[in-house]
């Protein structure tokens, strides 16, 4: 399992002009599911998302978490994030899950967030989406667990 992980001032997903998702300063996670992947593994990187610290403290180093600054979750699914990019000019997409269990950790990774009392706004799973964003930084990490 892969995410993403963008600093942002805000943040919105849209499927077909409709607003789907929408959050103030935080993190946009944009997540990818490999095959593999099992619950234990969705618990450990929400666990290192919320925890990781991106925001600055008083003394403007990175110090804080995302629960620290009370900031808010937008995740994403985004399955090319697990491709293959090592030979070839086409990406190769042999790790990513399938579809349903994909969903399924997508899910569960959501979940796992809001039990840790995080506002968490989401995008639409297997959707054409349009990601907005304002990175703050920029920030932007690939956290692998």
């Amino acid at each position: 399992m892969i995410a993403l992980i963008q600093r942002v001032s805000h943040a919105k997903v849209e499927v077909d002009q409709e607003l789907v998702g929408q959050i103030g300063p935080g993190i946009l996670v944009l997540l990818g599911v490999e095959q593999g992947d099992t619950q234990a593994t969705a618990e450990k990187l929400s666990q290192k998302v919320l925890n990781y610290r991106i925001f600055s403290d008083e003394a403007g180093k990175m110090n804080l978490n995302l629960q620290q600054v009370k900031g808010q979750l937008l995740v994403v699914s985004q399955f090319t994030l697990v491709a293959d990019t090592k030979s070839g000019n086409r990406p190769s997409f042999s790790s990513a899950a399938s579809p349903s269990l994909g969903k399924d950790m997508y899910e569960y990774f959501v979940v796992c967030c809001k039990q840790k009392g995080v506002l968490c706004e989401t995008g639409r799973f297997g959707a054409d989406m349009q990601v907005f964003l304002l990175n703050d930084g920029p920030v932007t990490f690939q956290l692998k667990v």
